[in-house]
């Protein structure tokens, strides 16, 4: 994976979840708390999640083969799709059918230093995960907000990443929430009640993150600014005069398949024609680099 691919916020992220869910169980099974249950099954979802997404990395890698002339780019695409499967079923279900348990049958909360104590803990180890994914998207985002960063960016792994973080920091407030109301009222319905906020915060983002990845998965084109520069590189003005019509798609977040007919003069000769083709190519690749296979055939425009 490369580093566009934010390896170091995914690895951050792996991390602090092993670290955190391993406090959230223990405070659970001290306290009986179900919104530390839920938060725990959370933080180890989101821990399989990371490495789904670094297994996703390395099997991109993947030289081409007869099979799979392309390569294999869009193995990031497919595990980034299996983290929302992941999230929405291990996170977000268990979470609700926890809730529902709780309500149905409250208990006070045992030692409740305990849940307190490791999810205040947790914020910190989410926050420092999510600081650095917020960096490592800075350096890729440019001037656009943070919803149209997610919703157009063509590397899975950095708005998995953010969206997990951002929905783990909210599940944390939720279960502080949850815990402390308990604590207040000696009520264990409110366990519960915070319990069913965290799952359903977890399938919202799961959807989100489905819809996103289904849309690379399906193939999508080069960016509005992309496309303006592979056709600005491709007229040389002389034998290249325009480009007629063209398609791009994404084979993988870091390699573009660009296939255009281009006008050329009737007069040209053959030898002219491949010269400037060659040419072409030539610029769209420096111009774009991540335009690596690239298709163009010449025509005259009528």
């Amino acid at each position: 994976m490369s580093a566009t691919g934010g390896t170091k916020a995914i690895v951050a992220a792996l991390g602090a979840n092993l670290a955190i869910a391993a406090g959230k169980f223990v405070a659970f099974a001290f306290s009986g708390s179900s919104s530390m249950l839920a938060e725990g099954v959370h933080s180890v979802a989101d821990s399989g999640n990371q490495a789904l997404l670094l297994l996703g990395g390395k099997k991109a890698r993947k030289q081409a083969t007869e099979e799979h002339p392309f390569g294999y780019g869009r193995e990031r695409y497919v595990y980034g799709f299996l983290v929302s499967i992941v999230l929405f079923t291990i996170g977000g279900v268990f979470a609700l059918y926890e809730g529902y348990e709780k309500i149905r049958s409250p208990h006070a909360l045992e030692h409740w230093y305990w849940p307190v104590g490791v999810l205040v803990f947790a914020v910190v180890a989410e926050g420092f995960s999510f600081r650095t994914a917020v960096k490592e998207a800075n350096e890729l985002r440019g001037g656009q907000s943070w919803s149209s960063f997610v919703r157009t960016a063509k590397a899975p792994e950095l708005p998995v990443v953010l969206l997990e973080d951002f929905g783990a920091l909210i599940g944390l407030v939720l279960a502080l929430a949850g815990v402390g109301l308990t604590l207040l009222t000696g009520d264990g319905v409110w366990d519960g009640i915070g319990t069913l906020c965290i799952g359903a915060l977890l399938i919202v983002i799961a959807l989100v993150l489905a819809a996103e990845t289904k849309s690379l998965l399906l193939g999508e084109a080069a960016g509005p600014e992309q496309v303006a520069r592979i056709r600005a590189a491709a007229v040389d003005g002389r034998t290249v005069t325009s480009v007629i019509h063209m398609r791009t798609l994404h084979l993988g977040p870091e390699e573009l398949l660009v296939a255009a007919k281009i006008a050329v003069r009737h007069d040209d000769t053959a030898a002219q024609v491949a010269r400037a083709i060659d040419e072409a190519e030539a610029r769209i690749r420096e111009a774009v680099p991540i335009a690596r296979v690239i298709y163009l055939e010449p025509d005259i425009r009528r």
